[in-house]
């Protein structure tokens, strides 16, 4: 097999573009987010993607002629200010509402791609930032709560990279990344005295925001504490 003449512009083209093509795969399936560099998948069946988790309803008060619901993210065409929302909503429970963590993944993934084509994804992804249906039930022995504060929101700097090293149509138009740092708060109780707890927390999401001005989607969410830099 003869050694590619790497002097000839055009192979040196086709080196270039696939070494750039394998850096933005590297800085995307890394992390796990492979369905915004393969395009739509498509499904058959009926099987939820959420899980098998069965979702919980809330007791109604007495007298009430609708279903408590949980608050939804508020809808945004600013890129920025729906990243914070969707951080301070996936960080936001309180286990002695009445519902479960997968009413709490719903809730996120009624702000997701419209299209379907992450929702396994993203579910997925919500469901590791959340506490599993066994811990919950623990948590809500001690009637635990949780907040979060946001000390930074920023584009990460390997995000740039992709964008720029990206073939073309290989990312939807508008589509990004923030960075989020900040604390996490959980208040409860502990022999019937208040407790409180903070941990630093960092994660990447990722989302769309159409240029023809439509509120933003959410796509995907990093590891907890795996963000992009």
């Amino acid at each position: 097999m003869r050694t590619p003449d790497v002097s000839d512009p055009r192979i040196r083209r086709r080196l270039i573009a696939a070494a750039a093509a394998g850096v933005v795969f590297l800085i995307l399936a890394g992390i796990g987010i492979y369905g915004l560099i393969t395009g739509p998948r498509t499904t058959t069946g009926t099987d939820d993607p959420t899980g098998s988790e069965p979702s919980s309803t809330a007791p109604e008060t007495p007298g009430s002629t609708t279903t408590p619901r949980l608050p939804s993210v508020p809808r945004s065409d600013d890129p920025e200010t729906f990243a914070r929302n969707v951080a301070e909503a996936l960080f936001t429970w309180d286990t002695a509402s009445g519902f479960f963590p997968l009413d709490y993944t719903s809730v996120i993934l009624d702000v997701g791609d419209p299209s379907g084509t992450e929702r396994a994804g993203l579910a997925s992804d919500v469901a590791a930032h959340l506490p599993a249906r066994e811990a919950w039930l623990e948590l809500r022995k001690y009637l635990t709560t949780q907040h979060l504060t946001i000390e930074t929101i920023f584009v990460p700097e390997a995000w740039d990279t992709a964008v720029e090293q990206a073939r073309p149509g290989q990312l939807a138009e508008g589509t990004t990344a923030y960075t989020i740092e900040g604390t996490r708060h959980r208040e409860g109780f502990w022999n019937d005295e208040p407790v409180t707890s903070e941990h630093a927390v960092s994660f990447t999401v990722f989302i769309v925001c159409p240029p023809d001005g439509d509120d933003c989607h959410l796509l995907r969410l990093s590891q907890l504490d795996n963000p992009l830099k």
